[in-house]
């Protein structure tokens, strides 16, 4: 398997930040669903412990993988049509801005931000940034959900895509597997 991305398939970069954000959101939609159906329940307190440090590391992961895309855009495999590509283009955006205003909510709040053990924001006293923390007040949760279902209508249309003889069949380019004779 190459590293670098081709017109058939997807290269091992390019595969390796797919798949560890799809696992990413996955968890956060883990996170969010307990927090919503078993609000401050020990299994709630575990899971959303990890909700804010995923976060940054799929707005990290997010980074790069913009990076290596646009690095590859000319090798890349093209879009099936428009509304796919648009599509790919608002899941890459949801997966940045939701991150990114959660971070500015916390810097807002003045609450110290510390994932992993790395001191990102060491907090402040004083009066809350309300501007820093509007977006993500309004936003954030409905955003969230919004990736979770774009998130299933993406797999969802590589499996139709997969299982219709009249489709072309993406799912080699991003997995190890042969196409559909």
């Amino acid at each position: 398997m190459s590293i670098i991305d081709s017109p058939e398939r997807y290269g091992s970069i390019s595969r390796f930040f797919h798949w560890s954000i799809a696992a990413l959101v996955l968890w956060q939609l883990v996170t969010a669903t307990t927090t919503v159906l078993f609000e401050d329940s020990w299994l709630d307190k575990l899971t959303w412990a990890t909700h804010k440090p995923v976060g940054l590391l799929i707005l990290i992961l997010m980074l790069g993988r913009v990076a290596w895309a646009l690095l590859n855009q000319r090798r890349r495999p093209s879009s099936l049509n428009l509304p796919s590509h648009l599509g790919h283009l608002a899941l890459y955006a949801l997966l940045v801005v939701i991150p990114s205003i959660a971070l500015m909510r916390q810097y807002g709040s003045g609450r110290a931000f510390a994932p992993f053990g790395i001191e990102l924001m060491s907090g402040f006293d004083g009066d809350k940034i309300e501007w820093m923390m509007l977006p993500a007040n309004l936003l954030h949760g409905w955003l969230g959900w919004a990736l979770f279902a774009m998130a299933l209508g993406h797999v969802l249309m590589a499996v139709h895509h997969r299982m219709n003889p009249r489709q072309q069949d993406v799912l080699p380019r991003m997995l190890d597997v042969s196409a559909r004779k």
